[in-house]
């Protein structure tokens, strides 16, 4: 615990493996950070280290770590005494601490190194194929060939290897929101049943860890942000030791921290508020508030918890055949019909290759005319665009099958209409398809140690749940007066509220949020969980969940089987739901005319 700071600030350099580098250079240029925070993983991120660990036993972190990191600011970080907290450890966590703790050697910067172990249960799988687990949605059995498999860790590792001085704390798979709560708890002294606590922490955590989604990037209004991107400022979190606190950003940087810009990211990849499951608390954030506190300062307090459940999630992936996804520019008149043929004839022509060779059918084909609106369904606009992209896409068992496809996208060009292009830099490439199988495991199968530097590795225990801990935080909805009575107009949603969607595996959620508190009555009328499966009917086969969300003044739509799989196993261009809130923001809804003009005003103002 340290008594000297009232206030601690810790700042997100990197929101996945592939941010850009300037995220890390400018929060230790011009953060004023106590602990810089990386988060590099998810869960095809983790079968990719898997892959390369197989291939090289040294290899299985993320090694832009220490090439972006570590090897241009380790000496400003030492002189700084900013300490760093990263899931770079990916499948190979060790392999990852001894080379940070070379890169500094041979700087000559001496700065103690941690590392987070117990994640990685690829050694227990036949032992837990043999108990029968089951996945969390479907209750389907373990696969086989399975790539990885790793148990999400808590906060108190994290803690514990800077109670024992770390510098530097690396960690393998861990939920993202631990990488802030752990040094809260450490500078705090937090406790494992001050479930209110730990709950705003991980909401801090939660808030900052895809970095500047919360400063103005993948924003509803982003019109107004449009010029700001280019030195988008990441994001800050400025705690506090009763768990509130303030997300800023650096000084003079672009984007915007608005109530709008930190309400859409409360909101990403949920499902029901009350109910946010992590290893440490279970969060109720329902009743959050956001304020503003001037110029990109928004205050978020109001979280509460109660104890975690006795279980731990574990994602596994596994290899699922291999899939190929091509794309063709197509113009001209007619330019939707003419990609729809073309994509008829390059399948119809695989096809007659693969039962020549005997390897059978393509498992699944997708075709998308990009441009023409199919997302949109039996919403689209209808007009006839004269440039379009065409994605074609198939999986198969057999690589072999997909190569056939890839051979014969480009010769389009010259076998079948006018105007196709692109045809350009490589046949598409045939990749694996890559599943995810999710379950529960009792924690006191996932053992956890920490060791610091040379020291010998010490065991974590897993903190018991309280026999006081809250009972179930329950929510009721207060009925607003309407802004105004008289004439009723039709406009699309996105005139009074803003929205953002996010996934998890086969999931995509997307919140709305009412522009004025105001009108969150009417949001609940109109948008019930039939009008949204009805809207999004060409692309949701599971059912709708609806949750209420007030301290946010909005409704959570957790929509289940609606990614065609979700990430790698899917073969939508869009596989990760990113445009499901734009889509939903075009129903019309009713509202009074004398709503409009004070919902355009919010719209514009943040």
């Amino acid at each position: 615990m340290n008594a000297e700071r009232n206030e601690v600030r810790i700042g997100c350099g990197g929101g996945f493996w592939g941010d850009t580098p300037e995220g890390p250079r400018q929060l230790i240029e011009r953060g004023e950070l106590h602990y810089l925070m990386l988060d590099y993983l998810a869960e095809v991120t983790m079968s990719i280290l898997a892959r390369m660990r197989a291939r090289n036993p040294q290899a299985g972190y993320v090694p832009d770590f220490i090439t972006q990191v570590i090897r241009p600011f380790a000496s400003e970080i030492a002189r700084q005494g900013v300490k760093v907290v990263v899931n770079a450890g990916g499948v190979n966590t060790e392999a990852c601490k001894a080379a940070i703790e070379k890169e500094l050697a041979a700087q000559g910067i001496a700065l103690k190194v941690a590392a987070v172990f117990g994640d990685d249960l690829m050694p227990q799988v036949d032992a837990l194929r043999e108990q029968g687990v089951r996945e969390m949605a479907d209750c389907t059995p373990l696969p086989e060939g399975l790539v990885s498999a790793n148990a999400y860790l808590g906060a108190f590792p994290i803690a514990q290897a800077l109670d024992a001085g770390a510098d530097i704390v690396v960690t393998g798979r861990c939920v993202d929101s631990a990488l802030v709560l752990g040094p809260l708890i450490h500078e705090f002294g937090w406790q494992a049943h001050e479930y209110d606590r730990l709950s705003a922490g991980s909401l801090a955590g939660h808030v900052i860890e895809c970095g500047p989604q919360c400063t103005g990037g993948f924003s509803t209004d982003w019109q107004t942000l449009q010029h700001e991107w280019a030195d988008i400022g990441f994001p800050i979190a400025a705690c506090v030791a009763d768990g509130s606190f303030t997300i800023t950003k650096p000084e003079g940087t672009g984007g915007a921290v608005t109530v709008a810009t930190v309400s859409e990211q409360i909101s990403y990849e949920t499902g029901d508020p009350r109910a946010y499951l992590l290893p440490d608390v279970c969060c109720d954030w329902s009743t959050v508030s956001v304020t503003p506190q001037g110029i990109d300062r928004v205050r978020v307090e109001g979280a509460r918890g109660r104890a975690p459940s006795p279980h731990c999630k574990v994602s596994a992936t596994w290899v699922d055949g291999h899939r190929c996804i091509a794309t063709l520019l197509v113009r001209g008149q007619d330019a939707a019909a003419k990609a729809r043929a073309v994509a008829r004839a390059i399948l119809e022509r695989s096809g007659r290759i693969l039962q020549r060779e005997n390897l059978g059918p393509f498992t699944e084909t997708s075709v998308e005319v990009l441009g023409a609106e199919e997302a949109y369904g039996p919403n689209a606009s209808g007009h006839a665009p004269r440039e379009v992209v065409l994605k074609l896409a198939a999986r198969h068992a057999q690589a072999r099958a997909l190569e056939v496809l890839a051979g014969e996208v480009f010769p389009a060009a010259t076998g079948t209409v006018q105007g196709v292009a692109g045809a350009h830099g490589g046949r598409p490439k045939v990749q694996p398809v890559v599943r995810l199988y999710s379950f529960l495991l009792d924690k006191a199968r996932i053992p956890v140690r920490v060791k610091v530097a040379d020291d010998e590795a010490f065991q974590v225990a897993w903190a018991d749940a309280s026999p006081d801990a809250m009972a179930a935080a329950m929510t009721t909805e207060t009925e607003a007066a309407p802004l105004a009575e008289g004439p009723m107009v039709r406009v699309p949603l996105g005139t009074i509220a803003y929205a953002r969607s996010g996934d998890k595996g086969d999931m995509s959620n997307i919140a709305v949020m009412a522009r004025l508190p105001e009108s969150l009555p009417l949001l609940r009328e109109q948008l019930t969980t039939e009008r949204v499966k009805a809207w999004f009917t060409h692309l949701v086969l599971g059912k709708v969940e609806r949750f209420d969300w007030p301290g946010l003044h909005g409704l959570n739509f957790l929509m289940h089987q609606a990614l065609g799989g979700g990430g790698v196993a899917s073969l939508r261009y869009d596989p990760q739901g990113k445009a499901h809130a734009q889509i939903l923001l075009d129903m019309p809804v009713d509202v009074p005319q004398a709503w409009l003009q004070a919902s355009m005003k919010d719209k514009h103002h943040g």
